[in-house]
C-alpha cells in the first residue's frame, strides 16, 4: 500500500513525525509531501498568483512552499504521478478539527483534495487544552490510539470521496473511553477574536484568532463525544448540496 502523508502544520512539525510512525504500522511505502511552513486555517486555498518552490530531501520527502492543497496537488501530479497513493493521511494536527473547524482547516483541506481525486483520505488531529499553548502539545494519545483507530478505517469499504475526520481527546491514553462514530457538530457562532495593536511607526495592525466560546454540544456529535473522553470519527461528504431545500427552491421558480 502506497501512503502519502501531508499536514498543515508544516514539514518539520512534530505531529507529522507521529503520523509517519503510525503510517509505518501499515506500510513501508511512505511518501511525504507537506507545506514548508505552517499553513493552519488555509482550508482549501490554492497558490495561483506566484510560483511554488519545492525542496526535495530525497525521492520520498518534499516540502512545498504553499498550502496543504498545493502539497497534495503537487504530490499527485508530479511526485506520485506514475504510482498514485492508495491512501492519504493528513496530520497529526496540533489542535482539534471539530464542528465548523472543518471549513477552515488546512488538515481537512488536504484530505479533501485527496478525496476529490478519488483516493481514500483521512484527517487526524490531536486536541489540546488551554494548559498546552503554542508548541507545548503532547501527541501521546494520538500515538497510543492511532493504529487501532486507523486499522478499521483502512480495511472498511468507505467511499473514497468521503473524508474521514479523526480527533483524539486531550487526555492521557489510559483515560480514553473508546472510539465513537458521530456527526459533525456546530458551535454557537461568535468565536472570532480580533486583537488590535500598534506597530513602531504608530499604525494599527490586527491579529485574527478564534476565541473559546461557551456552548452546549448537541447529542451524538464530535463536540459532545470528545468532551466525554472519546476518540471521534466523522465521515465528511464532498457534496454540500442541501437536498431538503431542492424542492422548495424549484417551486420558487415556477
Amino acid at each position: 500500500m502506497r501512503i502519502l502523508l501531508t499536514n498543515d502544520d508544516g514539514y518539520h512539525a512534530p505531529g507529522l513525525a507521529v503520523l509517519e510512525r503510525l503510517a509505518r504500522c501499515f506500510s513501508d511505502d511512505i511518501t511525504i509531501v507537506a507545506p514548508a511552513e505552517e499553513q493552519s486555517g488555509k482550508g482549501r486555498s490554492l497558490t495561483l498568483t506566484e510560483p511554488l518552490r519545492v525542496k526535495r530531501f530525497d525521492d520520498k520527502r518534499y516540502a512545498v512552499g504553499g498550502t496543504p492543497t498545493d502539497a497534495v496537488m503537487f504530490a499527485l501530479s508530479n511526485v506520485m504521478r506514475d504510482a498514485r497513493p492508495d491512501l492519504i493521511l493528513s496530520g497529526v494536527n496540533r489542535g482539534a478539527n471539530l464542528g465548523e473547524d472543518v471549513f477552515y482547516s488546512g488538515t481537512i483541506g488536504a484530505a479533501m483534495e485527496g478525496a476529490l481525486a478519488g483516493i481514500r483520505s483521512i484527517a487526524i488531529s490531536q486536541r489540546y487544552g488551554a494548559e498546552a499553548p503554542g508548541h507545548d502539545v503532547t501527541f501521546e494519545t494520538a500515538e497510543a490510539w492511532g493504529e487501532r483507530v486507523l486499522a478499521p478505517l483502512i480495511s472498511s469499504p468507505v467511499d473514497p470521496r468521503v473524508v474521514v475526520n479523526v480527533n483524539f481527546p486531550p487526555i492521557p491514553p489510559d483515560k480514553v473511553k473508546g472510539v465513537r462514530v458521530v456527526h459533525q457538530g456546530l458551535r454557537d457562532y461568535g468565536r472570532v477574536k480580533v486583537i488590535e495593536r500598534t506597530d513602531p511607526r504608530g499604525f494599527a495592525y490586527y491579529w485574527m484568532g478564534l476565541g473559546r466560546v461557551e456552548h452546549t454540544p448537541a447529542a451524538d456529535t464530535d463536540l459532545e463525544a470528545i468532551e466525554m473522553g472519546y476518540v471521534t470519527v466523522t465521515p465528511l461528504q464532498m457534496d454540500l448540496t442541501h437536498r431538503d431545500s431542492l424542492a422548495m427552491l424549484e417551486k420558487a421558480y415556477r
